[in-house]
């Protein structure tokens, strides 16, 4: 006992001695530079500006730089990137080996972006404020005692850094409270955690004698007021960072009367700061600027670019700092007197010599019309272009509001906003045909001040739209069309490659919206729920009316771009850069980082790539055969859509090619969504760009389109368009008469208006309605107690026991998202598990993966017992994988490709390298696919037992440097060739040339000498000074194949 007490005064009297250092606030001098690192809190306040302004505001006279460094989902230790390389994905020396195993995965980052000491010298940093414990706080308080290692840790490397003249001055801030939000969360489980983690930070803070500034206790006492300080329940809004904005700087410095009268002029000045600081630190487009596609343009402009902006950025500081000292400053001069950015030059060749380039003289959308070739019976029309309509430029999705109103998002800024040009003006524009002509005669601008809206979903309250980094919702609370409210509800998505960021948005039955995310990025968002982190292609599902985003599913998948769900709720998905249409429910799996699963393809013949857009043929205009086809845009060589027929497998699906819908021979045409209007025609948007490879120009080739766009119509004029059913204003009666309709669309717009009901009466309504429907219509009801947040059990369970397994699939899905909630759940799951259909027990499977584990693996084990195809066997392997808690980085060792034997320990390295350079995004797997077999029905040949393969290896060194273009025979079949081989040149080194011919010469039964190192810079000296691409005539020529 006496030891005891000894003990407890000993801690007693050591804890007090630190408290004046837990009080000692930071005292600052003219001209210091603030930094903050950290996670989601400090991220998300660059989007309001409150704490900036308030510092400024009370230190008036010091000339502050203050610059934002935290980004969402960071830890201590772990500081993700896809522009860092591997190695450079952590904080400080050793800090992988504490952070969360879950963590320490290899993403294949690629790139040079600095490291977080890096910035943090470049900012001479002087004081560092730093936000974390949130995420950790998650992995609950087993964990706390490794948290508070790595913690230690980081503190301990920041005092050790000189940044600027001496070692920061540092704060060591906690996360807030979560406020309790009813429909969301209580806050109860997430704020035990919190008061651990805090508790934790406390005590790093006095062992390391930093400041430290408790949140998480305060906000509990602000969240008395009433009034909302959260999105959900942890991520602030505009009232709580108000409120937080004033305790920290109060907490943190040494303060002075804030200068209120400058507020709001300061916050709109610290507003504009940010934006450029944004384009730096947090620069869209990334892996242009500093990742895997730096090189070969980069260099002309980004390092420019790049100086130009700090230049804006600086220009601000002195901005703000004149306001607040009452002088005036010319922002307009000082921003024309940075520096001047180079002239890019284009590399442009016209299609006879590049077949992916269309023309730069555009052909006028009255004649593009006439080039578009269509299936028999079918018409297509031009609703709308760029002439009639100018702010159509190179739209991207489209969508029916319950209107019957055409929506379209527009990108003009794409690939991303260059610093110097006016701020970009992306719009969501609404077009109108009053007349009923079939042509667009009303344009509505419902926003015109976005930035890449490359994916959004309409709702009955408003529209979800992809913003950069962010999830934003927007509302028109006055009802003039355009939105007057815009809320932040996500970010941390990451938009390193533009056009691989979360886009082409829709809806699951119950109105949560699937977002398709490519490949390079890696997003770590913050919700109420814990972070969610995704890698390398995947897709996010957010439900509005819970505020829960799950990462839905990862796969090995280049670029999804459209989403297409059918009757029974299974969701299809395309791949965009390859070939592939795929199941999404084999990938359902509970997401580890940096796990990807492969995604088996459905479709059989008729394959082409890029596709984007996709939609189930669901219109009774169109003939009654083709009903249930899916519909695949595709936009280089193939300018148009595939058309193929859907058959239902045991467990999933395979498809039968059926025709081309229609394709054009104007060769700008660039088909990038489709959607089935309320009359049952069918609405195609028109990318309509000369460029549109990513890797084979600059980034800002000034022959980048930034001004055409076209929207066609497709009729089958022999049989009548449909009465479009009556959604807006409609009665909940009427509304529920429209789930008996057969299109698909029309019952999407419905489900939609009716989430905008009252709920109890939608629930009781449609349970009625549904007493003596078929079982299909009982599925729409139950979708619609669902979307109402009112699930009706005793109709799921009824479902659940249908003779039709699409239907039993359907409602197992529902009871995933339900099972805590459903007193029978594991009775439910277990009849599932052992159910008769592969696609009701991989459901099961799927459901698994979230459960605790003995449950999880009892589940598992039951639909194991069945027969499982072979394809889809992963699902399996993956859900045991989860539940073992096995981390992603041991998944990779395992599943490591082996070299054949008959090569040398030197060859096998370069041969197990180039498999994983064959495989990168863009890269040979692309056209030549994973078998090595090619895909000739679509022009692209194969490299199995081809002389062009395992031949004179000088050529193959040749056209890998230069690339290919122009007709070409294959083992005796011609290609013509009107899709040029990209060239590596200026994209991989000799040693990567040098493995990925080594690879391709001795895989899919190849057998022939590697490809050495030095005999690629020997070819490459040789064909330096060779400008465009190799034709196969000229390397024949020079090489012939016998």
């Amino acid at each position: 006992m006496l030891k005891k007490t000894v003990k407890f005064i000993s801690i007693f009297l050591i804890t007090v001695s630190f408290l004046p250092v837990l009080d000692a606030k930071i005292s600052l001098s003219k001209g210091d530079d603030i930094v903050l690192v950290g996670a989601g809190m400090g991220s998300r306040m660059i989007h309001y500006g409150h704490f900036e302004t308030e510092v400024y505001l009370t230190h008036a006279d010091l000339n502050l730089k203050i610059r934002n460094l935290c980004d969402e989902g960071n830890t201590p230790g772990f500081r993700p990137h896809p522009s860092r390389n591997q190695e450079e994905q952590y904080a400080f020396p050793g800090a992988k080996e504490l952070i969360h195993e879950s963590l320490q995965a290899a993403t294949k980052p690629k790139g040079h972006f600095p490291t977080p000491d890096q910035w943090l010298s470049d900012l001479h940093a002087e004081v560092v404020l730093c936000f974390f414990g949130f995420n950790s706080s998650f992995d609950g308080p087993r964990q706390a005692d490794r948290f508070k290692k790595e913690l230690d840790a980081y503190i301990k490397h920041l005092k050790s850094m000189p940044f600027g003249q001496s070692a920061p001055q540092i704060a060591l801030i906690s996360p807030t409270a979560v406020e309790s939000v009813p429909g969301i969360t209580d806050g109860r489980s997430q704020n035990r955690n919190l008061s651990i983690y805090t508790q934790t930070m406390r005590e790093v803070a006095i062992e390391n004698k930093v400041l430290f500034v408790d949140c998480f206790a305060p906000s509990r006492k602000w969240y008395e007021d009433g009034k909302r300080h959260t999105v959900d329940g942890a991520l602030y809004n505009d009232h709580g960072y108000r409120k937080l904005a004033k305790y920290l700087t109060q907490a943190i410095f040494k303060t002075n009367k804030a200068k209120e009268n400058l507020r709001q002029q300061i916050n709109r000045s610290v507003m504009d700061k940010n934006f450029y600081w944004l384009n730096d630190f947090k620069v869209p487009n990334g892996v242009h600027v500093y990742g895997r596609r730096y090189n070969p343009f980069g260099p002309q402009n980004y390092p420019y670019e790049i100086e130009k902006t700090r230049e804006y950025t600086d220009n601000r500081d002195k901005a703000i700092w004149s306001i607040l000292a009452g002088k005036s400053f010319d922002l307009v001069a000082a921003d024309k007197a940075t520096s001047k950015l180079p002239d890019v030059p284009t590399n442009y060749l016209p299609p006879e010599k590049n077949g992916k380039n269309g023309f730069i003289d555009y052909t006028p959308g009255s004649e593009a019309e006439t080039k578009i070739q269509v299936a028999e019976g079918y018409k297509i029309e031009l609703f709308a272009d760029e002439k009639t309509f100018p702010d159509l430029a190179n739209p991207v999705q489209v969508a029916f509001d319950s209107k019957g109103r055409l929506w379209v998002a527009t990108m003009a800024s794409y690939p991303h906003y260059r610093i110097g040009d006016p701020l970009p003006k992306d719009k969501l524009i609404i077009f109108e045909d009053t007349n009923n002509d079939g042509k667009a005669d009303k344009q509505i601008n419902f926003a015109d001040d976005l930035h890449i809206p490359i994916g959004f979903e309409i709702a009955h309250d408003g529209v979800y739209v992809s913003q950069s980094g962010s999830l934003v919702f927007l509302q028109d609370t006055d009802g003039d069309d355009k939105y007057d409210k815009r809320e932040v509800l996500l970010s941390g998505f990451d938009d390193h490659d533009t056009h691989h960021a979360i886009s082409s948005f829709c809806a699951d039955p119950s109105g949560a919206i699937i977002m398709c995310e490519g490949v390079f990025l890696h997003s770590h968002v913050e919700t109420v729920f814990g972070p969610q982190r995704g890698s390398n292609g995947g897709f996010f599902r957010y439900d509005p009316r819970t505020r829960r985003l799950i990462r839905h599913a990862q796969f090995s998948i280049p670029n999804p771009w459209g989403v297409a769900v059918d009757e029974y709720g299974q969701e299809l998905f395309l791949h965009t850069s390859g070939t592939k249409l795929s199941w999404m429910l084999p990938g359902m799996v509970k997401a580890r980082y940096g796990a990807n699963m492969q995604a088996p393809d459905l479709i059989t013949s008729n394959k082409v790539r890029p596709t984007s857009g996709i939609e189930f043929v669901s219109s009774r205009h169109f003939p009654d055969e083709v009903q249930g086809d899916i519909l695949i845009n595709n936009n280089i060589g193939f300018l148009g859509a595939k058309q193929h027929k859907v058959i239902d497998q045991d467990p999933g699906f395979t498809t039968e090619y059926r025709h081309d819908l229609f394709v054009s021979r104007d060769l700008n045409f660039r088909p990038t969504d489709l959607e089935f209007a309320p009359d049952g025609s069918l609405y195609v948007v028109d990318w309509q760009n000369a460029l549109i490879g990513h890797m084979q120009h600059n980034a800002r080739d000034p022959n980048r389109d930034h001004s055409h766009g076209r929207i066609y119509r497709v009729t089958y004029p022999s049989r009548p368009l449909i009465k479009p059913a009556k959604i807006h204003g409609a009665s909940i009666d009427e509304l529920l008469k429209n789930l008996e309709l057969p299109e698909l669309r029309t019952r999407y717009r419905t489900r939609r208006e009716l989430r905008g009901r009252d709920s109890e009466a939608v629930t009781n309504a449609v349970v009625e309605w549904s007493a003596n429907k078929d079982e299909r219509l009982q599925l729409e009801a139950l979708w619609v107690t669902w979307g109402a947040g009112r699930l009706h059990q005793p109709l799921m369970k009824k479902l659940l026991k249908s003779s039709n397994h699409r239907i039993r699939a359907a409602a197992m899905n529902v009871l995933r998202f339900h099972f805590s909630s459903v007193p029978e759940g594991k009775e439910l799951l277990a009849n599932a598990a052992n159910d008769d259909h592969g696609r009701v027990r991989m459901t099961a499977a799927v459901t698994a993966s979230y459960l605790p584990r003995r449950l999880g693996l009892e589940t598992l084990e039951s639909t194991e017992k069945h027969n499982t195809s072979g394809i889809y066997k992963q699902t399996y392997t993956y859900t045991r994988e989860v539940l073992d808690r096995k981390p992603a980085e041991v998944d990779l060792k395992e599943r490591k490709i082996a070299a054949p034997s008959h090569l040398s320990a030197k060859h096998k390295k370069l041969f197990i390298d180039g498999s994983e350079i064959y495989s990168r995004e863009g890269h040979c797997i692309t056209c030549h696919q994973g078998n090595g077999k090619g895909l000739p029905g679509s022009g692209f040949p194969p490299l199995v037992g081809t002389k062009w393969t395992v031949g004179n290896s000088d050529r193959l060194i040749k056209l890998t440097l230069k690339g290919l273009m122009g007709p070409i025979e294959v083992l005796g079949q011609k290609y013509p060739g009107q899709v040029p081989m990209t060239p590596f040149e200026h994209m991989l080194n000799d040693q990567e040339i040098a493995s990925v011919l080594t690879y391709v010469r001795n895989s899919f039964g190849n057998k022939a000498t590697p490809v050495e190192t030095e005999d690629v810079a020997r070819v490459r000296k040789q064909v330096k000074d060779f400008v465009g691409l190799y034709s196969p005539d000229a390397l024949l020529k020079e090489h012939p194949l016998n």
